[in-house]
């Protein structure tokens, strides 16, 4: 099996660490530099940061920022938020950006995604999905979650693998922010799906639910925020305790057995 792996989530509105409930309802939580360089001190596996009002202002991804976090760390390191070009994704690999994430952009113009998997390879290209359910099926929102589509999740993620992109970052909004657990059926299903590797992201609350969506839900990682930015589960704690549970996890020096 794989190692598993835990990464925070900095999500950035005017150069600041916000996080709410199912999207909505944001508060402060920190100045993004000081949180990056806290987990890769704690041993974070990777660090993604989405500036979660870039599409709906119309704008890009604030470049400078990007450039500040990856110079203080060595972790890898995923950016999105608005982009929607082959020149957005040139401008934060230079600022110090890993891997991207695209969203709204590529579900309007799923074509961006081959031009960005031929110009810089699939490695590079995740596939965030901000999903909610309706009736019986999930379904693709965009905009920061705000504005509902008509992409069935399962189907959106099935032709985005197929254009080739390398990862899956998938968030279910219905347990964004609760801290009642991760969407584990909706993952597993994905995970078992598809050949790249799924990120879970949503509703993390304790040590348990990150047990559950990496074994039972089949994510190859999970992504989460409040309980991180807040101390309500340090990191190492946190990797320690889904080591003891028999998880591959990547563990600091003085934890490893």
């Amino acid at each position: 099996m794989l190692t598993k792996r835990i990464i925070p989530c900095l999500d950035i509105r005017d150069g600041r660490t916000v996080k709410g409930v199912n999207f909505v309802g944001l508060r402060d939580a920190g100045d993004p530099v000081e949180l990056a360089v806290r987990y890769c001190n704690e041993l974070a596996d990777e660090l993604v940061f989405l500036d979660i009002t870039a599409t709906v202002e119309k704008r890009e991804t604030f470049a400078a920022l990007v450039a500040d976090i990856a110079a203080a760390i060595n972790i890898p390191f995923t950016v999105g938020g608005g982009i929607s070009a082959v020149a957005h994704v040139e401008t934060l690999l230079n600022a110090g950006a890993d891997k991207v994430s695209v969203n709204s952009a590529a579900v309007r113009e799923p074509d961006l995604i081959d031009r960005l998997v031929a110009s810089f390879g699939s490695q590079c290209i995740v596939l965030a999905v901000d999903t909610r359910q309706t009736g019986r099926e999930h379904v693709v929102h965009t905009h920061g979650g705000r504005t509902p589509t008509d992409r069935r999740t399962i189907e959106w993620i099935d032709e985005a693998v197929a254009r080739g992109v390398g990862e899956i970052l998938l968030t279910s909004m219905d347990h964004d922010g609760t801290k009642g657990g991760f969407a584990c059926d909706i993952t597993r299903t994905i995970s078992e799906r598809v050949r790249v590797p799924v990120i879970a992201s949503g509703g993390a609350g304790t040590a348990e639910h990150f047990r559950e969506v990496l074994d039972e839900g089949r994510a190859d990682a999970a992504l989460a925020a409040s309980v991180f930015h807040f101390g309500e589960i340090p990191i190492p704690v946190l990797k320690a305790q889904l080591s003891d549970a028999g998880l591959p996890v990547r563990l600091a020096p003085t934890l490893a057995t």
